[in-house]
C-alpha cells in the first residue's frame, strides 16, 4: 500500500506508553480511555483535532489515534497539521474510523498513517491490536 513520501514507520524499538486520541463521540471517548487503560497504556482523550493540537503544548505522545469524521479539523486535516509541528512530524498515527472503503483506507495510509482500525471495534481487544501494529513497525510494548 502507498505511504506518504518521507514517512519512516520504523519505530526502532521505541516503547509504547502514551497515546493521544481525538474522538468527537463522548461515548467512544470513554470507551477509548477504558480500553487503553485496560491495556496498560496511558491516554489523553480529546474531543477534537484542535483540542489534541492544543494538548501538544504540554505533552508529546508516542502514538496518536484519530477519528476521521470530526467537526472542525477532521482526522486527515489533523494529521496534516501534526506533520507541520516539529514535535509530531514523525509521531505515528492510527486512524480509528467507520470509513473503511478500500480507497479510503488507501488514502489514510498515503497520508502516512501506520494503520486503520475499523469501527465498531472490540474494546477488549483494541489495546492489543494497537500493540500489534506498534510491534509490526519495530516498536516494543
Amino acid at each position: 500500500m502507498s505511504r506518504a513520501p518521507g514517512i519512516d514507520h520504523a519505530l526502532g524499538g521505541k516503547r509504547l506508553h502514551n497515546v493521544f486520541c481525538a474522538e468527537d463521540d463522548p461515548d467512544l471517548q470513554l470507551i477509548l480511555e477504558a480500553a487503553l487503560g485496560f491495556g496498560n497504556l496511558s491516554s489523553v482523550v480529546c474531543e477534537s483535532g484542535l483540542e489534541l493540537l492544543n494538548k501538544l503544548q504540554t505533552q508529546t505522545p508516542d502514538l496518536i489515534l484519530l477519528d476521521v469524521m470530526m467537526p472542525g479539523l477532521d482526522g486527515p486535516e489533523t494529521l496534516l497539521a501534526l506533520r507541520k509541528l516539529p514535535q509530531t512530524a514523525s509521531t505515528p498515527v492510527i486512524f480509528v474510523t467507520a470509513r473503511v472503503h478500500p480507497s479510503e483506507v488507501e488514502s489514510y495510509l498515503a497520508l502516512g498513517a501506520l494503520a486503520v482500525i475499523p469501527k465498531p471495534f472490540d474494546p477488549t481487544t483494541l489495546a492489543s491490536r494497537i500493540k500489534d501494529v506498534w510491534r509490526e513497525h519495530g516498536g516494543t510494548v
